[in-house]
């Protein structure tokens, strides 16, 4: 189920954001991303509508994913 983003406080959000970019499995190449540069690229995704917010109740978690 897609939860849009604006009904989410900025605190929920950030954190569902947050929880995603620091996955195992999500580096970002050879450099080095400091932490506040990934969650802002990921919540300008989100913004223009590349990234959605999903929403699985039946194992109750979050997960982004790309729009399809």
């Amino acid at each position: 189920m897609e939860i849009p983003s604006n009904q989410l406080s900025p605190d929920a959000l950030r954190g569902i954001i947050e929880e995603f970019v620091t996955r195992e499995g999500t580096e970002y190449g050879s450099s080095e991303v400091p932490l506040e540069t990934k969650i802002a690229q990921v919540a300008a995704q989100i913004r223009r509508g590349d990234v959605v917010i999903d929403f699985d109740p039946t194992t109750d978690s979050v997960d982004l994913r790309p729009r399809r």
